[in-house]
């Protein structure tokens, strides 16, 4: 029974329990796509079900990670199906869960919003209820797409900042403070190439709002 409710696995050479990273951003890679699909489909279609029903597999999903274990969540499992050949990269089980709670916050806060005191309102019509929901998956929306994408886990870096002793084994070593490589650094004509892209793109939006 022990075996079935802990979080994080117990792996040589490392002083606390760990997840795989690689894992770790392929389940966020397909929670995002699976949210903005339906997220999306509640804007343009203005209906809320197909919302409803991914809203309720997100919160089973952050139930199982976060107080059951993260080896039985579907996500992590598709997850690790696609990334199966790669070598692991180990991550600290900590500010995971912790990262993970916050998850689990917002899917609940939705489920609230969405599924027990729905909007009399429809879907796409201005009001504070909706409002908070199109806010909150939008926050998750972020939260999945920096991990997914750039690797970088937003509520770990929350985590280090409410927490006197910082996390352990972060991806991409960015616990731990380090020189940056030369292809890392960014020259000036570089800088001014992204800066002309940004301004370019700001001024498209703006244009087309």
């Amino acid at each position: 029974m022990s075996q079935i409710f802990d979080f994080g696995e117990s792996v040589k050479g490392y002083e606390v329990k760990v997840l795989n990273e690689r894992e770790l951003r392929a389940g966020a890679g397909i929670l995002f796509l699976v949210a903005l699909l339906s997220f999306v489909n509640c804007l343009v279609m203005r209906n809320i079900v197909i919302l409803q029903t991914f809203i309720w597999l997100f919160l089973a999903e952050f139930i199982i990670r976060v107080l059951i274990n993260p080896k039985y969540a579907p996500s992590l499992l598709l997850g690790r199906f696609m990334v199966n050949n790669q070598t692991p990269e180990y991550v600290g089980a900590k500010q995971k869960r912790f990262t993970w709670s916050i998850g689990l916050f917002l899917a609940m806060f939705i489920f609230f919003l969405t599924t027990i005191f729905p909007s009399s309102t429809p879907i796409g019509e201005e009001s504070l209820h909706n409002a908070l929901i199109g806010l909150s998956c939008m926050i998750c929306l972020v939260l999945l797409y920096f991990e997914a994408v750039f690797g970088i886990c937003l509520g770990c870096k929350l985590y280090n900042l409410l927490n006197k002793e910082e996390a352990q084994y972060c991806a991409g070593a960015t616990c731990q403070k380090h020189e940056r490589a030369e292809c890392q650094k960014f020259s000036t004509s570089q800088l001014v190439v992204l800066g002309i892209f940004i301004v370019v793109v700001v001024g498209m939006i703006v244009k087309i709002l």
